[in-house]
């Protein structure tokens, strides 16, 4: 068997893997990734951008709609799936090449193939076998299925976006940020879309009105909402698939989506030869320097679950590489550093689409008494373009010093408003900072500079 000596081995080359191989790269450290599926990871593949994309493309039926109204007169649109479908798949690859590019001109060496533990300091691919003082592990996450009856029959997020052809009837099971990002997109598409989840609402951990408002607004574009109800069990019949429901009643779907969350991807690398700890859900534990319990490997990203976003991966890879290889470059202080995780701003890019920044109410009620101001109304361009869709706006305000604690935001480019509102968040902004903003008129973000009355005062 071939050996090979290396400061660093990164296992998987994902949104983390690849920041990281490349920073310590960087420093000057001797670094080699182990990938085996695909470069950039599931966002890349079959996460973020991909979804991304299909979101814009569903969302131009509601813009054929619109056009009418501000006088564009355009023979009725077409949809073609297998267009979107290839294209995407284009676009994919050249990004593929892109993070393999990446990482080669950064001094990487790449290897292809599953990566097994041999012990804290040897990790083998295929026929070789990487020796290195400090191991990565950064294999992200894997879509989880329901255990139930038939679970082979329907699909999961890693399969839904090059299915053969476009369904009639999908049913997307689960509410989190892929059952709601795909209900809007398959819907928008002219699918029959039904979503189906156990909680009252969807997006559990947001916040309790904006969770209530996108509902009402799925609800509004002709999304059907199953809700206190769980398959138990999925039939084949005659080309489709028959759902038994836990409430007795059944259904018939061309697809079944499994939106029921994502588990650690640890399968295969040999932790327990090891002893790597991990916790009841399979995530790798570790502490906040992300140190396993074997102190030559190192664990980051969706794998240690701690906050499952692309952009938290990569800045926890930018730490550890600093706090690792930092002292070989003279631009980096050696004092170790730890990522602060409060105040991380969030997009779901349902339709409409939610920015969110901070505490939600519930959250900050609990700690003391928080003023809120918010804001509902039906966009400019919806006014005149006869659609129903509303937006939202909201603002959690302590109460004592008022500071701005939450921002919320439904509607359109909700993402891009809040990116910006979350840095002056995360300066510690006041109400009266807001308020002595001029607005830029007429935009969805001005709402948030020109609210002044509290709708009600909640907390202890």
């Amino acid at each position: 068997m071939d050996i090979k000596n290396y400061d660093v081995v990164v296992i998987g080359a994902g949104s983390a893997g690849v920041r990281f191989a490349r920073m310590a790269a960087q420093y000057g450290a001797k670094v080699a990734i182990i990938e085996n599926l695909y470069y950039g990871g599931t966002c890349v593949n079959v996460g973020c951008v991909p979804k991304k994309l299909y979101v814009y493309a569903s969302a131009f039926a509601q813009e054929y709609q619109i056009a009418q109204r501000f006088g564009w007169q355009l023979e009725a649109p077409v949809f073609d799936w297998g267009v979107l479908r290839d294209n995407k798949k284009a676009e994919i690859k050249r990004l593929n090449g892109i993070y393999q590019t990446l990482l080669v001109r950064s001094g990487v060496d790449c290897y292809w193939g599953p990566a097994e533990f041999k012990s804290p300091t040897e990790v083998q691919v295929q026929e070789v076998l990487l020796r290195a003082e400090k191991i990565v592990i950064a294999t992200g996450s894997w879509p989880n299925k329901l255990s139930v009856d038939g679970a082979e029959h329907a699909i999961t997020s890693n399969e839904v976006f090059d299915l053969p052809e476009l369904p009639k009837r999908i049913l997307i099971v689960g509410a989190g940020y892929i059952g709601v990002e795909f209900a809007g997109i398959f819907n928008g598409l002219g699918v029959k879309t039904t979503l189906c989840h156990r909680a009252p609402l969807p997006l559990r951990g947001f916040d309790e009105q904006l969770r209530a408002f996108l509902k009402a607004q799925m609800l509004a574009k002709g999304i059907e909402v199953k809700v206190g109800v769980q398959p138990l069990a999925i039939e084949l019949a005659q080309g489709a698939k028959r759902v038994c429901f836990s409430d007795q009643t059944q259904q018939e779907y061309d697809v079944v989506l499994m939106a029921t969350g994502r588990v650690p991807n640890t399968v295969g690398l040999g932790l327990e030869s090891c002893n790597i700890e991990t916790d009841i859900k399979g995530a790798i534990v570790v502490d906040a320097y992300y140190q396993t319990s074997q102190s030559s490997v190192f664990a980051l990203g969706d794998v240690i679950n701690k906050v499952a976003l692309t952009p938290v991966a990569i800045a926890e890879a930018m730490v550890l590489a600093r706090n690792l290889f930092g002292a070989m470059s003279k631009q980096v202080k050696p004092a170790w550093q730890t990522l602060n995780y409060e105040q991380i701003p969030s997009a779901v890019f349902s339709q409409p689409c939610i920015g969110t920044v901070g505490l939600s109410e519930q959250q900050a009620a609990q700690c003391e008494q928080v003023d809120i101001y918010e804001s509902e109304f039906t966009p400019m361009k919806h006014t005149l373009g006869g659609i129903a869709e509303k937006s939202f706006c909201k603002l959690v305000v302590s109460r004592q010093q008022q500071i701005v604690l939450g921002i919320h935001i439904v509607g359109p480019d909700a993402g891009e408003i809040v990116q910006g509102f979350a840095v002056c968040l995360k300066m510690g902004v006041k109400l009266a900072d807001l308020h002595n903003t001029v607005g830029i008129h007429p935009t969805l973000a001005e709402e948030l500079v020109t609210m002044r009355t509290p709708v009600r005062t909640v907390g202890p």
